[in-house]
């Protein structure tokens, strides 16, 4: 079942498209603060509902010398304020079950998604956790799961009490160091929950660059606009002013100059699938 929801002043599932952006992790609160302005103006421009997305740590880098972010404490108190400044909602990974209460508590009183974040999609624990929050939940589909397969970690998550989940597709595992996207996954997996398009980490060359991940962002307007002709519900989109210095994912990161073509783009697609629906 496909139920739909809201997520404050973000409709998920009800046939607007939505955008969750921002960049891989916090670098520092001014970046963080910058990227959020940004790229609300942009979408507020062109009247997209909008999630800011940037995580206090990113666990899964491809070398321990890589730049994980500022930790939860210091992470979520810059997440909040954003939230509280810009009226935004915002999203972040969780990695444990441990941290799901942490982070939400931390975060208090703005509205927050918990990301699980592909590679734990199928950690029975942390699902339970995060839904036992209350708050919304996006899962990100593993590289190694079969789209009808996503099925139980949504049922993992509404049998907590937590209708509130929604699911991510991001590609999946194509020999080594890259991936592809079967489009028959996101119709196959909106039967049961919303459905989100990453448009970043499709295109993500994992663990490509000798300890770092590179990628292939000439193709993220192609791939995010035959997704958006596949019907999905939101779009998500990395997104740094600095795509060569970012200190997480740049290598397949969207250009904050990019981004009003490619949803404006987005938009066109959305409202010609929308009026040849049968």
């Amino acid at each position: 079942m496909n139920t739909p929801f809201d997520i404050a002043s973000v409709p998920v599932g009800h046939g607007q498209l939505f955008l969750i952006s921002g960049p891989c992790v916090i670098e520092s609160e001014a970046h963080v603060r910058k990227m959020a302005d940004s790229i609300q103006r942009i979408a507020s421009g062109l009247g997209v509902p909008y999630i800011f997305k940037a995580s206090y740590d990113k666990a899964n880098r491809t070398s321990i010398k890589s730049f994980r972010g500022p930790g939860l404490t210091e992470g979520c108190r810059i997440l909040r304020a954003v939230a509280k400044d810009t009226g935004l909602p915002v999203l972040t990974d969780v990695h444990t079950p441990q941290d799901c209460r942490a982070v939400s508590e931390a975060l208090g009183d703005v509205e927050a998604v918990l990301q699980i974040p592909a590679f734990l999609c199928r950690q029975t624990d942390l699902l339970i956790a995060a839904a036992e929050t209350g708050r919304a939940i996006n899962v990100k589909k593993g590289q190694f799961v079969a789209p009808w397969d996503m099925r139980h970690a949504v049922e993992k998550v509404r049998e907590s009490g937590n209708q509130r989940v929604f699911l991510t597709e991001r590609g999946a595992s194509f020999g080594y160091n890259n991936l592809v996207v079967d489009m028959r996954s996101l119709p196959a997996m909106r039967a049961f929950a919303p459905v989100v398009f990453d448009g970043t980490h499709s295109v993500q060359t994992p663990s490509a660059g000798n300890g770092v991940s590179g990628g292939q962002p000439e193709f993220i307007p192609v791939l995010t606009r035959a997704a958006v002709a596949a019907g999905i519900d939101g779009v998500f989109l990395e997104v740094h002013d600095n795509p060569a210095e970012a200190k997480s994912d740049g290598a397949n990161a969207l250009h904050l100059n990019k981004l009003k073509a490619v949803l404006e783009q987005l938009l066109a697609v959305h409202r010609a699938v929308s009026s040849t629906q049968i």
